[in-house]
């Protein structure tokens, strides 16, 4: 059994001006006692929380009688963390201080400073006793309620004095189970897309990531050379504006959707995924002989691993087993023939130099992991024998058409609305659609993309991503 824990952002409804004053003076007492903390543990060079609360609960006790006891022993978790990060960053040289700065303080709460009051509340312990806080619970809250998630012991909560409101960091947590695979679904990634093979089928799911590294690359630099020229390299101004820039929560997007639609057509089909083992300084390796400055950024900025991670953090989640294959020459050598394929100009389509079959790229490393993975070959992969047979027959693949994958616009898997209702309704569960098969594409969808949720009504496909993304 493996445990999975997913954090849910929850707002508290509006609070009235003398509940919210209790929890003002509650954050500036936390602070005080955070700050006292780290400055010690930094100067006597305590990273431990144990070691911590021994040292200093007794004096932080005295000066604040009226909290309860618990805050200084979530207060020493929080400096410990602290305390042990900026030793460690010193020790390599990467501070300009002495003493480390607390500017946001999250207050920790444990299992005696909070409790669930019913579905949609939560009782606090503060210093003038204990609070109902009324919750303003959303989609995503209630998913994770409905689906059998329980909240752990521990949260945090931050405060919003604009709107006189709490944010409530609720923990679920899980117990996930792993399954014997009965196939394996290899995947592909790359900068502009990631290849998933299912079933013999291989399906492109365009990212464009490369448009959009530059595109902010490029914003960024219009908006210092700008504002440097106007206000100086470190005006708050330059800073807002940056702030207020959307590259990482877009980037965060397309790996999180990616990994759900990979993950549950995997648990689906009760397969394992077949992911390439990459280095953890997968980028240098790559850049090392490339001089070319703006292809160097875009692949530190394509996030490879990233999106690996993505797909393992949510394949715990559903209990499907994941599995990393040594990547040498997985898009170069043929997996008919073993032999070497030519690729002219920066193509992406090759030829076979044994079989003159022509290939796809992204479609042969999704064979060659496939085959890596029955095989065994210098990975974790389960020997085939003793499992369901499966049918590895290279005759699917000694065709000498094209091996092409299925295409998958961008504008129809990322969609802003919920997974559900676009990806198996409008994308892999549709045949009434543009093109027979819901994708504006050539027919020859595979029955196993399909989805088990009850069908919705078709849209026209103009009306499927009217904004855009």
């Amino acid at each position: 059994m493996t445990r999975v824990t997913r954090t849910v952002i929850v707002k508290s409804v509006k609070l009235s001006r003398k509940v919210f004053h209790t929890f003002i003076e509650l954050k500036g007492m936390y602070r005080n006692i955070v700050k006292q903390l780290v400055l010690y543990a930094v100067s006597n060079s305590v990273k431990s929380f144990t070691k911590l609360k021994a040292l200093k609960y007794r004096d932080t006790r005295n000066l604040y009688p009226q909290l309860p006891t618990h805050y200084i022993y979530t207060a020493c978790q929080d400096a410990s963390i602290r305390a042990k990060s900026f030793l460690r960053l010193k020790k390599l040289g990467l501070v300009e201080r002495e003493y480390p700065e607390v500017r946001k303080i999250s207050i920790w709460l444990d299992d005696h400073l909070w409790k669930p009051n019913g579905l949609t509340s939560i009782k606090i312990a503060t210093h003038k006793g204990w609070i109902i806080v009324e919750l303003e619970p959303h989609k995503h809250y209630w998913r994770y309620i409905n689906r059998g998630w329980r909240l752990a012991s521990e949260a945090k909560i931050k405060l919003d004095k604009r709107n006189r409101q709490l944010i409530i960091y609720l923990t679920f947590v899980k117990e996930a189970g792993e399954y014997e695979p009965r196939g394996y679904l290899s995947v592909d990634v790359n900068e502009n897309n990631v290849t998933a093979l299912v079933d013999g089928v291989a399906y492109l799911f365009e990212t464009n990531q490369e448009k959009l590294v530059l595109g902010y690359h490029y914003r960024r630099k219009r908006i210092q050379e700008k504002y440097d020229r106007l206000y100086g390299k470190k005006s708050r101004i330059k800073r807002r504006i940056m702030k207020k820039l959307k590259e990482r929560k877009k980037k965060s997007d397309i790996k999180w959707k990616i990994a759900n639609i990979i993950v549950r057509v995997a648990h689906e089909k009760q397969y394992a995924i077949v992911l390439e083992k990459l280095g953890k300084r997968v980028a240098n390796s790559m850049i090392s002989r490339i001089m070319d400055r703006q292809l160097r950024h875009r692949i530190f900025q394509a996030s490879f691993r990233a999106i690996q991670r993505a797909i393992e953090e949510k394949a715990r989640e559903y209990g499907v087993s994941v599995i990393y294959v040594y990547p040498k020459n997985t898009s170069r050598l043929c997996p008919i023939h073993n032999a070497p394929i030519s690729y002219s100009n920066g193509s992406r389509i090759g030829r076979c130099s044994k079989g003159n079959e022509i290939w796809h790229r992204d479609v042969v490393a999704c064979w060659n992991l496939l085959f890596k993975a029955l095989r065994a070959d210098g990975s974790n992969a389960p020997s085939p024998v003793g499992l369901t047979p499966l049918d590895v027959r290279l005759i699917p693949l000694a065709s000498k058409a094209t091996h092409d994958p299925i295409g998958i616009p961008k504008s129809l898997w990322a969609r802003q609305k919920s997974l559900p209702q676009t990806l198996y309704d409008t994308t892999l569960n549709s045949n009434e659609a543009v093109g027979t098969n819901g994708l504006g594409l050539e027919p020859g969808v595979h029955e196993g993309w399909r989805g088990n949720l009850p069908a919705r009504p078709q849209r026209p496909y103009p009306q499927l991503h009217p904004h855009g993304h």
